[in-house]
């Protein structure tokens, strides 16, 4: 598995390209999929072998539902074990190798985006774009000022502006220590632009589905003035693949 892993091609078509043919994938070499029972955690085996992560660590998860999902993942390959349909695979192996061991750096990416969130850059116009943007990033705004007592400041355009320390120290405090939360908070909060989108889909502010919208504003804006582009769609679909196994790890 660890070859497997390690080497998923990039989702950029025009790299891709460039980079020549897709490498070979691996046939599916086994029958059963279960998920064991271990001390503290629900390991996935295929046919009574653990599975192993590409830094060879065994691949569990700390709920029995989310180790369920990772196992279905598993069963739903067929003649070969494609990687890119394995989103929750992929981001268990992230967790597990990646930030079990780098907490505290993984956070402080997250904080990063807190200090020039999306939310905070509003368009100058047109007016039904500031309109669509107030829409689905104000309410945001207004639950992490009461429920996390972090009043933040808005900008026009895309100059930086200073925020408030304690509002970005409140902030900080409702980010997790636990690696699974932490890391699925970190991949929403890249893939929307918005640590405070990510905070509010891990406190059940927004649905994965509202949460995906708000990170899509500007975009949506742009493809209904100019047409959809079908290559960042396809791009789209690829991010949201990744979004949903973050909001899976996130809800269980």
């Amino acid at each position: 598995m660890r070859e497997l892993f390690e080497a998923i091609p990039s989702k950029d078509p025009i790299a891709a390209t460039r980079r020549g043919a897709r490498p070979a994938l691996r046939r599916r070499f086994y029958e059963q999929v279960a998920v064991r029972q271990e001390t503290d955690a629900h390991a996935i085996t295929l046919d009574d072998h653990p599975v192993r992560t590409p830094a060879r660590h065994v691949l569990a998860a700390p709920t029995l539902a989310l180790a369920q999902a990772i196992a279905a993942e598993w069963q739903n390959q067929h003649e070969v074990i494609d990687p890119l349909t394995m989103p929750l695979t992929r981001l268990a192996n992230a967790i597990i190798d990646g930030v079990a061991d780098s907490a505290v750096a993984v956070a402080a990416e997250i904080e990063k985006y807190l200090a020039s969130d999306l939310l905070f850059y509003r368009a100058g116009s047109p007016q039904r774009l500031r309109e669509w943007q107030a829409e689905h990033w104000d309410p945001i705004l207004a639950w992490a000022r009461e429920a996390l007592s972090a009043q933040f400041a808005l900008a026009e355009g895309v100059v930086h502006v200073a925020q408030p320390e304690d509002a970005l120290r409140a902030a900080r405090s409702a980010i997790p220590t636990d690696p699974w939360r932490l890391g699925a908070l970190h991949v929403v909060t890249t893939l929307t632009g918005s640590a405070l989108i990510a905070l509010a889909l891990l406190r059940g502010r927004l649905s994965a589905e509202a949460a995906w919208q708000a990170a899509h504003v500007d975009e949506d804006w742009n493809m209904e003035q100019w047409g959809r582009d079908e290559m960042a769609l396809q791009r789209r679909a690829h991010r949201y693949a990744e979004f949903q196994a973050a909001a899976t790890v996130l809800a269980m």
